[in-house]
């Protein structure tokens, strides 16, 4: 989501069509846990655990919140959730609604990342669950050289559609043809679910309460097509209007709405 992203479907589940297989060998597993945040405490997210992205530039998108640190009224975890909620109201001249977007600091190449949640409806809401890389060694040291994974995207124009992609230096969505997958989940606002992918040096897989419906596959064709060998961190926003989840406009109504996380985990890739 840097945050770029307009859903062209390479994938369509709710069609029927099944995605990509990934491949049978080399086989992995993923249960080790190495990072993790459970929300079992009150107050501020943990900052031994998180940092924050600040500003209200429009990130890329057009976007119209701003994103505060360290604020309650935007990120905070209670009753075991983390709450990531974005409000109308002007903080900041320029910007009509506040928000939160977090940052890992933990972070790692490969594996399963798993994030069970809630997600916001509401017309010009974008939440999104996706992940960066931590140093930009590729290209012109910038995005799409580098590489995003889209874990999690939902537009709030089109409810209960969830969107995973890749975008890289060759695949992105400004050039139209970027790896993506979609379903429909008809209790996506109401429901909690488990969205994880599992990421090898072979594929990026994603899946819903373990049911597969995304695979991207490596060509071997160089760093332009698969930037994904190096460690990312992991990214929870609520976005606010913007060229994609401000494309039917924004209900002011229906905020403050917020993207409820219940845990975090990432698990190590042991091959074999």
């Amino acid at each position: 989501m840097i945050s770029f992203l307009f859903a062209g479907l390479l994938l369509l589940h709710s069609s029927g069509t099944p995605p990509t297989s990934p491949p049978s060998k080399p086989r992995y597993t993923f249960s080790k846990l190495t990072w993790s945040d459970e929300f079992n405490y009150t107050g501020l997210p943990d900052s031994t655990k998180w940092k924050y992205d600040v500003g209200g530039s429009g990130w890329g998108n057009k976007e119209e919140q701003y994103y505060t640190k360290a604020r309650r009224e935007n990120a905070r975890v209670e009753g075991g959730n983390l709450v990531v909620e974005a409000r109308k109201e002007a903080l900041m001249p320029a910007n009509p609604y506040t928000s939160a977007r977090l940052l890992s600091r933990g972070s790692q190449a490969y594996g399963r990342f798993e994030i069970r949640a809630k997600i916001p409806a509401g017309r010009g809401t974008w939440p999104a669950i996706w992940m960066l890389p931590d140093v930009n060694g590729y290209g012109n040291h910038s995005w799409p050289d580098n590489g995003e994974i889209d874990i999690m995207e939902h537009v709030g124009y089109d409810p209960n559609v969830i969107h995973a992609t890749t975008h890289c230096k060759a695949y992105y969505f400004r050039i139209n043809n970027q790896k993506s997958g979609t379903t429909k989940l008809p209790d996506a606002t109401t429901a909690f679910h488990v969205y994880a992918i599992e990421w090898t040096p072979e594929t990026i897989t994603a899946d819903i309460d373990g049911e597969l419906y995304f695979a991207a596959r490596n060509e071997r064709t160089g760093w332009e097509a698969w930037p994904w060998d190096k460690p990312f961190h992991l990214l929870l926003n609520v976005a606010v209007g913007g060229e994609w989840g401000g494309q039917k406009g924004i209900d002011e109504a229906a905020f403050p709405q917020q993207m409820l996380v219940d845990y975090v985990r990432f698990y190590a890739m042991k091959k074999g």
